[in-house]
Order: structure tokens, then C-alpha cells, then sequence
């Protein structure tokens, strides 16, 4: 099987343009999430890759078992060196292009060929002596190990190794009288520098302050440098001759498909990193299994990933939750005191489901998720005078958007609607809205105050943040599942006042 990406499997290869980043993205936090996935990989342009989710299993479980070789710490550090010298190549490449004088510039691009094909030698030979399992890299070695045994790459290796020989082998002196330069073959003449120091090594007594600093090293000649340089040309025409016609005829010396990869693995290298400093705070990443027949999902001891990237800066803890869906369930309802972690659960739901389509680990023990072909999430926004409609009418104008693109097989995440308008209204808006992604038969989030909406149908399963029983105005973070009551919050809201029975009768036995 020919080799043709790391990222997609043969067969579903995707282009990678220039796509507007998925609106999602922003209310689940995930932005931040890619960011500091992608902050030491920047050079890559790996960032697109996070703005298209896969839509068939196999291309995401192709991606999995890559990420699952990357479990391996040697393969990690193998493809870390691997990156670094091609990084280096390409510096010295673009120092060819950019510098003025010739023999420089022809210098500096055989560095850049040798850097190169030692990144690619030391790959082959690496990846020959280690396990791998997954198709990916499985493939893409078979690709390399043939790379360089052809005939381009095999004369290759011989040209650069011989030209280094040669190249090492200038030795010249630079004498220098007055105002003027002299430059002529070394011609094994003493070294006068260590003569002096065997005379006086007798005097020595302890060691010498050190008085040496490190001088700028430019990459440029300033014009003497250049003069030197041009009579020492002079004095090895066959070996400089030697170096500009390997510049002309390794021109085009890159391998596309290694370019293809070096950029590609970044994908995993970049997540891999990331999901590892999480790990380190004690938190699980997982492997979910991906449904596309039925809506029976899962996941437990999860997470939300941004929170925990952050928490990690902080040493705060971090509070997992469970969720599941079963039967015709479709529809989880979070209710509860504010501040509780609501929202956190509705993005946590949206993340690990955006994560797992990209083939990523996802925060959690274990889970199994929906494989859906769009993700919406309507979360509350301040309103836009510009657009000259209110909070309600702007509210109905972006859900009338979001179902008139969700299928059956879409996951919506609603966070807070309606809470511009009366009870009543609400109540009757959030029970059309429901019915309509009922309708749907779609997954779906619904963050609300609007307790009725939790027993509406079949379909909903209420889930409430909870509160420390002694002391209600304690949030656990924890989201679990339990009818809706709307007590708890009622029941902080009347201590604060001192409006609660005790306290009211308190006042009146008074």
C-alpha cells in the first residue's frame, strides 16, 4: 500500500484549506485548547488540522493508532530529533537564499542538503529497530526505508560524505602585515601557540581567570571575509568547483512526501505533548470508541480540558463527571445553583465529542461517544445593538440558523436560552425547542433554569449540580443524575435574605 499521509487514511485524503474556524469552537473553549496545543509548532501551519473533524470511524481509529505508537517515549524522541535537524535544514536553506555571496550561499545550501539527508538516514534507520502498529507509520516506513535505497539518494549520500571529506580538508593561513591580507595553503608549519604554552605550563600554579568571551556569530561576511574567502577559492578551484556543481544538481534535493510528513506528525507530536502535561496533574485521557448507528454514549471520570490546562498553572484541582445516554435517551437537561458548573459540563460534553472526531485521546477513563457530522452550540451572547433586534428575537434568529442545518446525526449544546423573557414565555419556548430536537432525533445539551424541561418526554434525562448538604451555598462541581427541584438555589437565595422558616419565625416569636 502506497504511502500518501499520516493524517488520512489511503483513500480519504483530505486537502487542507484555508477553512474559517468552526463556530463551536469558540463557546467550547477549544479554541484556547488548540492554542496551546499548537503554541510550540506555530512554524507548521498544523492549526487547520483542529477546523476538520472526521466523519467515518475508520479515518478517526487511523489516527488512533498513531497517537497509540506515540504512547511509546522512544518513537517520541526519535521523531523530536527528526524534526529538529529538518528544522535546521530549512534554516540553512533559507540562509542560501537569502545571503550574497556565492560561495557562502553555496555553503550554507550544502549544509542544508547534509543536515537533511542525515535527518532522513538516522529516520530510516531508527524507525527499522522499532515496534510500530499502527498503519501509518507502518506505511510511511516501508516509504522511507525504499526512499533511500534508490539510486538518487544512495548517490547522494556518497556526494555529500565525499564533499564533507574534501571540504574539511582546506587548511589555509592568513597572514596579515600592515594593511593588507595574505592568504596561502597551509603547509604543516608549527603551532606556535601550543609551544608556548608547554614552555610555560612549569610556572603554573593554580588556574587562570578566564578572560574569553563569546563574540557575535553572524551568519554573514562582512567584504574582507569575503576577500579571504575569494583567494582561498583560488587555492582549491577543484573542491569549491566541486561544491557548485552539487549546488546545481541537488537543486530540488526534498523529498515532498518527507516535507508532507515532517509537517503532518506535528498534528500528533503537538497533542501528544499536551495531553502528557495533563496527565502529569493526575488527569485520564482515553481512547473512545465511536458510534455512528445508534445514540447509546457514555463517558466517565471526564473533564473539561481547557479548565484543566489552565487549573495546571494554578495547582487547582480539577472535578470530573460521568454522563451516559441510553435507550431513546437524547436529551440531558442540567439544572441547578449558578456558579455550579453547568456550563462546564455542556462544554465538557461538546469537547470531548469535537476531540474524539479529530481521532485525538480524550479527557476521561473511558468512553464511548457519538460520531456526528455537525456540532452546534448557541451559547448566551451580550446583545448587538447593531443588528437592532433584542435579546429574545436575536436568541430565536440563531437556533432558527442552527436547526436549519442539524440533522439526526448533529449534536446540539444550548446554554442559558431564554432567560430574557417572562417564566411563562420560556417555559413555552423551551418546550418548542425541545419537541423540535425530539423531532430531530439528535443529541443534545440543554444548560436551563426551566426545571419543567427535564420531565418534558421520554427523550430528557435531568441532570442537577449539587451542593454541599451542610452548607448550601457550597458547590460541588459534581453533575449528577436526579430529578429537578430547583430547591437547592431557592434555599441559598432565602439564608442570604434571613427568609427562611427558622429565621422568619425567629423574627416573629420575637
Amino acid at each position: 500500500m502506497a504511502y500518501q499521509s499520516i493524517l488520512f487514511r489511503p483513500g480519504a485524503e483530505v486537502e487542507l484549506g484555508q477553512r474559517q474556524t468552526p463556530g463551536c469552537l469558540e463557546d467550547l473553549n477549544l479554541d484556547q485548547v488548540i492554542d496551546a496545543v499548537i503554541v510550540r509548532k506555530k512554524a507548521y501551519q498544523i492549526k487547520q488540522v483542529f477546523y476538520h473533524p472526521l466523519t467515518d470511524k475508520e479515518s478517526i481509529q487511523y489516527r488512533q493508532e498513531v497517537f497509540l505508537d506515540l504512547e511509546n517515549k522512544a518513537l517520541m524522541t526519535i521523531l523530536d530529533a527528526f524534526a529538529e535537524r529538518m528544522v535546521d535544514a530549512r534554516h540553512y536553506k533559507r540562509l542560501s537564499e537569502d545571503l550574497f555571496y556565492d560561495q557562502q550561499k553555496q555553503g550554507w545550501f550544502y549544509e542544508a542538503v547534509s543536515t537533511y539527508w542525515d535527518a532522513v538516514s538516522d529516520l530510516a534507520s531508527d524507525l527499522s529497530k522499532i515496534t510500530l502498529r499502527s498503519r501509518g507509520l507502518l506505511n510511511f516506513r516501508r516509504y522511507i526505508l525504499n526512499l533511500v535505497q534508490t539510486t538518487k539518494y544512495k548517490a547522494l549520500k556518497s556526494e555529500v560524505r565525499s564533499l564533507r571529506q574534501k571540504l574539511q580538508g582546506i587548511h589555509y593561513n592568513i597572514i596579515i602585515k600592515d594593511n593588507w591580507v595574505r592568504v596561502r595553503k597551509y603547509d604543516a608549519e608549527l603551532d606556535y601557540t601550543k609551544m608556548v604554552e608547554k614552555v610555560f605550563r612549569k610556572f603554573k600554579q593554580r588556574e587562570g581567570k578566564n578572560y574569553r568571551f563569546d563574540l557575535f556569530k553572524a551568519t554573514g561576511m562582512n567584504p574582507v571575509e569575503a576577500q579571504i574567502l575569494d583567494c582561498v577559492v583560488k587555492l582549491y578551484p577543484e573542491v569549491f568547483d566541486e561544491l557548485n556543481q552539487f549546488c546545481k544538481k541537488y537543486n530540488d534535493y526534498e523529498d515532498m512526501t518527507i516535507c508532507k510528513f515532517d509537517t503532518e506528525i506535528q498534528f500528533y507530536l503537538a497533542y501528544t505533548e499536551f495531553m502528557n502535561n495533563i496527565k502529569e496533574a493526575g488527569l485520564p485521557f482515553c481512547y473512545p470508541q465511536l458510534n455512528s448507528k445508534n445514540k447509546i454514549i457514555h463517558a466517565n471520570h471526564t473533564y473539561d480540558v481547557a479548565l484543566a490546562n489552565k487549573y495546571r498553572y494554578e495547582a487547582l484541582p480539577v472535578i470530573c463527571n460521568n454522563f451516559y445516554l441510553k435507550d431513546q435517551e437524547r436529551i440531558l437537561i442540567i439544572s441547578g445553583p449558578n456558579q455550579g458548573g453547568k456550563t462546564t459540563f455542556a462544554r465538557m460534553f461538546g469537547q470531548v465529542h469535537y476531540l474524539a472526531s479529530l481521532g485525538c485521546p480524550v479527557p476521561g477513563k473511558d468512553a464511548e461517544l457519538f460520531l456526528f457530522d455537525h456540532l452546534f452550540t448557541h451559547f448566551e451572547e451580550e446583545e448587538d445593538l447593531k443588528n437592532l433586534r433584542g435579546k429574545l428575537k436575536d436568541d430565536l434568529v440563531r437556533l432558527h440558523e442552527i436547526f436549519g442545518q442539524a440533522t439526526q446525526n448533529s449534536i446540539v449544546i444550548m446554554n442559558e436560552i431564554f432567560t430574557s423573557t417572562t417564566l411563562e414565555d420560556a417555559i413555552f419556548l423551551g418546550k418548542e425547542i425541545i419537541e423540535k430536537i425530539i423531532r430531530l432525533d439528535a443529541l443534545c445539551v440543554c444548560v436551563t433554569f426551566i426545571d419543567e424541561l427535564s420531565t418534558h418526554s421520554d427523550q430528557t434525562v435531568s441532570m442537577v449540580s449539587t451542593i454541599e448538604p451542610e452548607n448550601p451555598s457550597l458547590r460541588t462541581f459534581k453533575i449528577i443524575r436526579k430529578p429537578a427541584d430547583g430547591q437547592a438555589h431557592a434555599m441559598v437565595i432565602a439564608k442570604r435574605h434571613d427568609l427562611t422558616y427558622d429565621l422568619i419565625k425567629e423574627r416573629i416569636d420575637s
